[in-house]
């Protein structure tokens, strides 16, 4: 019995070694590409937003409910046209009860000017007189000049562009109410991280891409940079020049891709076909790793400088978990 047992056991385990043996045996499925010539670019992200040249924010410095604003949206206006005006009736009473001190005070400084002049009355109390009524009458003019900020003007010529805010509602301090500027020319600005801004310099293409046109090709121009980058977000602001014709409009957001350089006829490879600088070559029926040697690293693929020729069988995805010289059944092959 126990001999049965036994040999029970050395056929299952031989049946399983076999088994085993020829799972091993067998080839690893994958999938290869042929490297391609094309032209590969070095390119810096970023994300911005299309503004005018010149334009400016319309905000109030005062926190006062609006009563009465322009229909002026899309409309062109000249430099001081008045766009909204906001409640200043408490600021009027105020200055009426500055100009009615200043007109006592008046009264008072004649009154003592004339006593003075027949000595009944000091020169000192004339010098105090005319102190109050300075005093006063600096107290009306910052008033007046107050009372202009209820009054919200066009800071140049140009299109209102936006317009924000109704009659009735109370305009928040920093709140902007209106945009004023030119529609032309436009800009896209965008932060760019401080590690990459080395690269970037006046005159360089950018390739964008917005939402609003995914198929079509837009293009800008590094227009400038600014000196002093953010801390903070440690990122620097850079403007890209639009064309006249471009569809891009004020306020879209889009992303940016800066060509820094770009190689002409070069041998690409997809980045997912590599680990680090290795790729798995196929030879025969076997997968050999190379080492290979790469330049620019861009959205089109890898430029490969030397490792593989145009005829090489690339493995891609880069099989991780293949050995070197292992066996191999390619189940599609195509152009990368």
């Amino acid at each position: 019995m126990r001999r049965i047992r036994w040999s029970v056991g050395i056929v299952l385990i031989s049946a399983a070694a076999a088994v085993g043996g020829w799972y091993l045996w067998q080839p690893a499925k994958v999938s290869v590409v042929i490297p391609q010539r094309g032209d590969a670019a070095e390119i810096v992200y970023a994300s911005g937003s299309v503004e005018p040249r010149t334009w400016a924010k319309v905000t109030p410095v005062v926190r006062e409910r609006i009563v009465e604003q322009c229909n002026c949206e899309g409309s062109r206006v000249a430099q001081g046209d008045v766009l909204a005006k906001l409640d200043d009736s408490e600021a009027r009473a105020v200055l009426g009860e500055l100009e009615a001190r200043q007109a006592l005070a008046q009264e008072e400084l004649r009154r003592l000017t004339v006593l003075a002049e027949r000595r009944a009355a000091s020169q000192q109390a004339l010098d105090r007189a005319q102190s109050e009524l300075g005093q006063i009458e600096a107290l009306v003019a910052g008033q007046k000049a107050r009372l202009d900020t209820y009054v919200l003007r066009a800071p140049s010529a140009g299109v209102v562009l936006r317009q924000d805010g109704e009659v009735g509602e109370v305009a928040e301090l920093g709140t902007v109410l209106f945009w004023v500027g030119e529609p032309k020319p436009l800009l896209v600005v965008a932060e760019v991280n401080e590690e990459d801004i080395p690269r970037v310099e006046v005159g360089q293409r950018a390739l964008l891409k917005s939402d609003a046109f995914l198929r079509q090709n837009l293009e800008a121009v590094v227009d400038s940079i600014t000196p002093k980058g953010d801390p903070v977000t440690k990122t620097y602001r850079v403007r890209f020049r639009l064309p006249d014709d471009t569809p891009l409009r004020i306020g879209m957001s889009t992303d940016v891709n800066i060509v820094i350089r770009v190689s002409k006829n070069a041998l690409l490879i997809p980045s997912a076909a590599m680990d680090g600088n290795k790729v798995f070559v196929v030879e025969g029926d076997k997968a050999w790793r190379r080492e290979i040697r790469t330049g620019i690293r861009g959205t089109n693929g890898i430029e490969v400088l030397s490792g593989v020729d145009e005829k090489a069988r690339v493995i891609s995805p880069y099989p991780a978990d293949l050995a070197d010289g292992g066996r191999v059944s390619i189940t599609a092959a195509q152009e990368r």
